[in-house]
This record gives C-alpha cells, sequence and structure tokens, in this order.
C-alpha cells in the first residue's frame, strides 16, 4: 500500500460482531428484572447502534429515575453472557487481516463504551488489529473530553489516525450522519440492523451485503481518492 491508502473506520456491534442476542436478551433481562415492560424483538433490535440510554429512555420508555439501574443489570449480563453470545460477520475477520498485512490503517468508532469494546474486540481475537479503537465513557458521557455522539467518536478516531481521509463503515443512520459530519464517505452494510431504506435515506454512497462487496466498494472509493491526490498533485507542478 502506497501512503495515499485510506485508513478504514469501522463501526462495531452489527458491522463487525453480530451481538447474535446478547444484547437484545440483556436488555430484556434488565427489564424484566425491575418488572418494565420488555418491547418486542423488532423494537429490541432496533435499539442497537444508537446510544444506550436514548434507546431507553425513547424506545423502551424507561422511567428517567430507574435509567442508570437499568443499564447497570444490561451490563453485567452482557459481560458475564452477552459477549460470549456474539460473533464475527462472515469474511470480516479475513478482511481485517488482509489490511493489516497490506498495511491500510482501521479503527473502530462505536457507541459502546470504549473499554467494553475493547473487550469484545479481545473476545475475538482482534482488537490488535485496530491503529484505534474509540467508543463512549462507562458512563456514557465523554472519554478523554470528547462529549458522546457518533460525529465525535469517529472524529477522535481521525485524530488516532493522524488523519483528515478515511471512509467510514457501518449499519446505523448515525454511522452514515458521523461520517457526513466529519467530511467522509460512509459505506453501509445490509446484515446490520438499519430498516430497509434507512442507510440510502441517511447518504451512504454504496449499501453492501457481504465482506467481499465490502472490499470491492472500498476500493472503489479508494480509486477515486487516488484520482483525486494525483490531480491535486498535477495542479501543484503546473
Amino acid at each position: 500500500m502506497t501512503s495515499t491508502t485510506v485508513p478504514v473506520i469501522f463501526d462495531l456491534d452489527g458491522t463487525l460482531v453480530d451481538p447474535a442476542g446478547g444484547i437484545t436478551d440483556g436488555i430484556a433481562s434488565a427489564l424484566r428484572g425491575l418488572g418494565l415492560p420488555v418491547p418486542g424483538q423488532d423494537l429490541l433490535e432496533a435499539m442497537i447502534g444508537p446510544k444506550l440510554s436514548d434507546s431507553l429512555l425513547n424506545v423502551a420508555k424507561v422511567p428517567a429515575g430507574l435509567l442508570d439501574e437499568v443499564i447497570r443489570r444490561y451490563r453485567e449480563y452482557y459481560v458475564a453472557t452477552g459477549i460470549a453470545q456474539s460473533r464475527l460477520y462472515p469474511g470480516i475477520l479475513e478482511l481485517l487481516k488482509a489490511y493489516a498485512a497490506a498495511g491500510r490503517p482501521v479503527a473502530v468508532a462505536t457507541q459502546k463504551p470504549q473499554n467494553l469494546a475493547r473487550t469484545v474486540l479481545a473476545h475475538h481475537g482482534i482488537d490488535g488489529l485496530f491503529l484505534s479503537i474509540r467508543g463512549s465513557a462507562d458512563d456514557e458521557t465523554a472519554v478523554d473530553g470528547v462529549p458522546l455522539g457518533k460525529t465525535e467518536i469517529i472524529a477522535a478516531a481521525l485524530r488516532d489516525l493522524e488523519t483528515q481521509h478515511a471512509i467510514m463503515v457501518g449499519d446505523r443512520a448515525q454511522d452514515v450522519s458521523g461520517a457526513i459530519a466529519n467530511g467522509l464517505d460512509c459505506i453501509g452494510v445490509a446484515w446490520g440492523f438499519a430498516p430497509d431504506g434507512e442507510l440510502e435515506a441517511a447518504g451512504s454512497v454504496a449499501v453492501v451485503s457481504t465482506a467481499e462487496e465490502l472490499a470491492q466498494a472500498i476500493d472503489r472509493l479508494q480509486g477515486i481518492h487516488s484520482a483525486a491526490m494525483s490531480e491535486v498533485t498535477n495542479d501543484g507542478n503546473v
């Protein structure tokens, strides 16, 4: 790879890792344990990706006074049981290893608490493949002064990568909007948790269905970037 290789920033849940019920079961267990109503499966799956506290308040309708306890119980379940339920999506391990071998920088930007994200990635043996792993704090406030929100988390990953140019890959609208806010293109993955049409409506440059299609889409954007950089260089030499 040349110095013009564009880094890739990945979302975590629904993009790299299939929670396989670990998140939804954990939310349901926490709600049930406090005698709160448990949303249907479609609504539980819609809660994967966005900020957990927002989803609990707005989707599960958790009373504000019980929010911290629901999150505590959910995290307790997730660490004890949920992580073990998760699995990498087909082709993701091979793609990440290929990028590592080729020298392409990769990072993770997730709404999941940063330390928990590292634990999940370590569980799957891929944490060492990333130059940056960025997420929220355990209490979902800030990490290193970076406020919560996909835009800021992606910006933090870009700083770690020491670049303003990267390709974002994610499965929800906030991945796309966070990328666009940072001046990045975002490729959506159809194997995640977005409802039909969400990624396209948010402005993703492509939506792919397999890891092979993802690699091809990244290569196409790499080609566009390389051509643009070549034009800039040529113009500067005129």
